[in-house]
């Protein structure tokens, strides 16, 4: 499979149609018209720019909605990628023409990019548009994107954004629509914002979305959640490679050409496989979904010590002090010695990769016969690997707490791991989380 085949039914869709309320032509402009799209679009949870979406539960409202900026992105001729509006205008958006806008981008019609900025994620809506212009050389490339101190609600606004970039193309400038949307969603901009950079103690950031089984139908169209089945597919066995890499926290970084979109999906995955719920497991780094850098976020990583992210620049994979793993389409390597032993899959890699597929096979045969509709597909991947995870350290404190703290091949073996091929596995997670424990399997003849 090629790394540019789509992962989700959204990259296999029909291009962006207005609605009636967005039509170019329709002649809403300005604040009345603004107001007039907001009434007739159906209100519901998500507010009005909401109305696409699937009817959502009341649970799924705890986490609070904020968005703190919203932006155009354009492509000038002269000037390259440039901001060319802004809301708020004291907000710091240096870089975010950079993120927003991928480079090679040009050479697609449309793309989605989720990306980090400071304390804040963003997602931005692309669009390219062959114009009869000498002064924009024939095509015209904009992107309308938003901040938000989570990115877990982000995918509400997707449809809502590829309009609007379909609209900066049609009839650029006119941004009433776009002020009418963060008045209704602006959060509070916390004082001391500056063109220095984002806060670094604002709140906390939420690396991982809770799961939530009501919001699944249109996560499988637009958000990250809604891609670990694919995800999986795509990398097959080669899952349990990476699974260990997201648990031992190193920085991964994911290559791919455009379109992007689906491959900050590959991103946000690597980091649930890491999810672990014991209490005293604390300690290590976060494994922090950075979704698409470009060169301008080489200062940054360089001071990342726990990182997942893609990148369409291929001049990364020169870069090696700023990553520990590369993946390039399905194909994993590293640079570092001690690690490309972690590159092989072993027998109890294949076992676990085969419980897990079995596992869907018995989930989906319930979903057709029994018309079971309370369990999910992607709940069961991301619960798979958290309670393996959760087993391999309940397993590791348990052994830390004997006076003797040592720790058999019949132990590992219970752990779901090969004594031997997932040695050297163990011993850099022992260190990563810092738990006492002694290693007795040395001689491949151990019982």
């Amino acid at each position: 499979m090629a790394d540019r085949a789509p992962l989700l039914e959204h990259e296999e869709g029909p291009a962006v149609a207005f609605p009636p309320a967005l039509d170019p032509g329709s002649g809403l402009e300005g604040e009345a018209g603004s107001r007039s799209i907001a009434e007739r679009w159906s209100p519901g949870p998500g507010g009005p720019w909401a109305a696409e979406a699937a009817p959502h539960s009341e649970s799924e409202h705890e986490e609070e909605e904020q968005v703190v900026a919203v932006f155009v992105v354009t492509f000038d001729t002269r000037a390259g990628n440039i901001v060319e509006w802004r809301l708020p205008q004291e907000v710091d958006l240096e870089g975010v023409e950079f993120k927003s806008m991928a480079s090679g981008s040009h050479r697609i019609n449309s793309d989605f990019v989720y990306f980090r900025k400071g304390n804040y994620f963003g997602i931005a809506c692309f669009a390219n548009m062959p114009v009869e212009s000498e002064l924009e050389r024939g095509a015209r490339m904009k992107s309308v994107g938003i901040l938000s101190p989570s990115y877990t609600l982000l995918y509400r606004y997707m449809h809502f954004l590829e309009n609007q970039v379909r609209r900066q193309l049609e009839i650029p400038g006119h941004y009433a629509q776009l002020e009418a949307f963060y008045e209704d969603k602006k959060g509070i901009l916390p004082a001391g914002l500056s063109s220095k950079g984002m806060p670094t103690s604002f709140q906390p950031l939420h690396w991982l979305p809770s799961v939530n089984k009501y919001m699944y139908p249109e996560m499988k169209i637009t958000h990250p959640a809604g891609c670990m089945s694919q995800f999986i597919k795509f990398f097959g066995e080669q899952i349990m490679v990476l699974w260990k890499f997201a648990l031992l926290r190193k920085r991964i970084l994911i290559f791919s050409p455009p379109p992007v979109g689906v491959v900050c999906y590959r991103v946000y995955c690597c980091c649930c496989l890491a999810n672990v719920s014991l209490p005293g497991i604390g300690g290590v780094p976060e494994s922090k979904p950075y979704f698409y850098i470009s060169v301008a976020d080489i200062e940054t990583l360089e001071t990342e010590i726990s990182y997942v992210a893609c990148t369409t620049e291929k001049i990364f994979e020169e870069k090696k002090d700023l990553y520990d793993i590369y993946i390039d389409n399905q194909n994993v390597k590293t640079e570092h010695e001690h690690l490309q032993q972690l590159l092989k899959v072993n027998s109890a890699d294949k076992d676990k990769y085969r419980k897990l597929n079995d596992q869907r096979q018995m989930l989906l045969y319930s979903q057709e016969v029994g018309g079971d509709c309370n369990s999910n597909e992607e709940d069961l991947f991301i619960m798979f690997f958290m309670e393996q995870n959760n087993r391999i350290f309940q397993m590791l404190l348990e052994v830390s707490a004997c006076q003797d703290k040592t720790l058999t091949a019949d132990h590992v073996r219970s752990m779901g791991l090969d004594p031997q091929g997932d040695r050297i596995f163990l011993m850099d997670l022992l260190e990563v989380y810092g738990i006492d424990v002694m290693l007795v399997i040395d001689n491949p003849c151990c019982p």
